[in-house]
């Protein structure tokens, strides 16, 4: 799933290419990846694109006619062409969801694999009109996001750490993958109790996911979305990694499987030693 540093990736990577440019067309070929129909697509028809913008894991085209908002889910991504093909798009038949065409011939496609369809696209007047946006937390690499507003978030919830690092409306734009890499430079079990964090714990928290957050950041700007999942691949450390060797300390990268997603820890910088429940398991063995 695209999270926080490959979302901002493709910020950087639009605001350069399509401001100032207008949009000749939308097409939409899966008609529930829509969400809004006021304003309709077709009021974005010859506006001219002002900046793109990131809200959590939201990409916002902001034009003269309104905002064209879009969350990728779990398995969409945006194809870029500099020259968009003439290929008509036949609806139910392509990974295609959206098709937009710019008035300099360039245009991209909002494309999702798989049969579980969740992207979303959303034209609205404000980017708060849209639910996902509006519910966000904030932002940790926003500057004004300090030590004091993490320990304020993490102040009497009694959750595990990784569901509230996950959670979009205590803190936006990090998902499954960084908030494994964050833990795992924290040196911090994912099932730790967020309320149990003493002093100490929230200042290595609070290092890790800045440090995290701002390197990743760092290594997807300036890369063409093609580019941006090899390079979120290769930066991980623990994420996807299972079976592998630690980086900071050579034990085995383990993982905890979940119905629709899995956690990657390593035992010995993370949980004293203590290998975590595989979940599949346990569900097996009851």
């Amino acid at each position: 799933m695209p999270e926080m540093p490959e979302v901002q990736g493709l910020v950087e990577f639009l605001r350069g290419r399509v401001a100032g440019l207008t949009i000749t067309r939308a097409s939409v070929a899966n008609i529930a990846a829509l969400k809004t129909y006021d304003p309709p697509i077709d009021a974005l028809r010859g506006a001219e694109i002002t900046d793109a913008a990131r809200h959590g894991k939201f990409i916002d085209l902001d034009t003269a006619a309104g905002h064209m908002v879009f969350h990728l889910a779990k398995a969409g991504w945006l194809r870029w062409y500099d020259h968009l093909p003439a290929t008509i798009i036949k609806p139910g038949r392509t990974p295609i969801a959206l098709r937009v065409a710019l008035s300099d011939g360039s245009g991209f496609d909002l494309t999702e694999a798989g049969t579980k369809k969740s992207l979303a696209v959303y034209v609205v007047r404000d980017p708060a009109d849209v639910p996902g946006v509006a519910r966000l937390g904030p932002d940790p690499l926003d500057p004004t996001f300090t030590r004091d507003t993490l320990s304020e978030l993490l102040s009497g919830r009694r959750t595990q750490i990784k569901g509230v690092l996950r959670d979009q409306s205590i803190i936006a734009g990090v998902g499954n993958a960084y908030s494994d890499e964050i833990l795992h430079v924290a040196r911090m079990s994912p099932y730790a109790l967020a309320s149990s964090l003493d002093g100490a714990d929230v200042d290595r928290l609070y290092d890790a996911t800045k440090e995290t957050l701002a390197e990743a950041v760092a290594a997807a700007t300036g890369k063409p979305p093609a580019d941006l999942k090899d390079a979120k691949r290769r930066g991980m450390r623990v994420h996807g990694r299972r079976g592998q060797a630690c980086p900071d300390c050579g034990d085995t990268v383990r993982s905890v499987f979940f119905a629709d997603r899995s956690l990657e820890y390593c035992a010995t910088c993370q949980t004293g030693g203590k290998v975590l429940a595989d979940r599949r398991l346990s569900r097996l063995l009851k």
